[in-house]
């Protein structure tokens, strides 16, 4: 059955809710970037931190878009949950890149989607340290601080693809991860690791990434930066093992198979 279109008066107002509530969210966060924190703990594990900003952030965006958009759901990473009857549903994450940002890493960044049916239709993702606003809408392409950005469709050679991974924060997770490595590190360019799901796609949407994979990631890590790469001419696909690729589509090939082992 087709996708449902998604009006262009409601695509106009989701972007534009977004990018404003992205904006307040990253202002939270710059503030708590100055330090020091008083509240940090940990979750799934005694590597998976949270703190006081991620939750700052969330409680934000949960209020704001309960201002702006009362009817719409909503998914955060740090809990909150609503359910909507607009057929809209927010993915928040409030602060991607936890680690990063409590050691002060400078790869961080917000991380906002609206869904619809499902399917990613507007999202933004914001990097303070760099100024950098990612942002896209279903249809229209993908933008770097208002300018359209595209992936490197012109670097189609696996030996030559400079490729980002993630991992996870459980130690079984981890070693399956990491067993992935000898297969690949020897017939790339090289492999790089920054710490931020959302910030990996969206370096792929503009070519400073030929690829990113990673393994068991929540809704709410790529939601938002799906649509950045898709709309910037990547190809974004789940492979066997829940592994989420995003690369060009002359390398999707290639590098499907690599760490598939098929």
């Amino acid at each position: 059955m087709p996708e449902t279109p998604v009006p262009p008066h409601l695509l106009d107002e989701l972007a534009q809710v977004a990018s404003e509530v992205a904006a307040g969210a990253a202002q939270i966060l710059e503030r708590y970037a100055a330090g020091p924190l008083a509240e940090v703990g940990t979750k799934s594990s005694p590597t998976d931190m949270v703190s006081e900003a991620d939750r700052a952030s969330e409680a934000y965006i949960s209020a704001t878009l309960q201002q702006l958009r009362p009817q719409d759901s909503l998914l955060g990473e740090e809990g909150a949950r609503r359910d909507g009857t607009s057929g809209v549903t927010w993915v928040a994450d409030p602060l991607d890149g936890t680690t990063n940002f409590l050691y002060g890493v400078p790869s961080w960044a917000v991380s906002l989607a609206a869904e619809v049916d499902g399917r990613s239709v507007v999202g933004v993702v914001i990097d303070p340290s760099r100024d950098e606003t990612w942002a896209a809408t279903l249809g229209r392409g993908a933008t770097l601080n208002g300018r359209p950005c595209h992936v490197a469709e012109d670097r189609a050679e696996l030996s030559t693809a400079l490729v980002a991974t993630g991992f996870g924060y459980q130690r079984e997770r981890r070693q399956v991860q990491a067993a992935v490595l000898p297969r690949l590190l020897p017939v790339v360019r090289d492999i790089r690791r920054f710490g931020s799901a959302a910030l990996d796609l969206c370096w792929v949407a503009a070519g400073r990434l030929d690829a990113y994979f990673e393994s068991n990631l929540s809704e709410w890590d790529w939601a938002a930066g799906r649509l950045v790469c898709q709309e910037a001419g990547g190809v974004v696909t789940v492979l066997a093992g829940d592994t989420v690729l995003a690369t060009t589509p002359r390398l999707l090939g290639p590098l499907s198979s690599l760490l598939t082992g098929s």
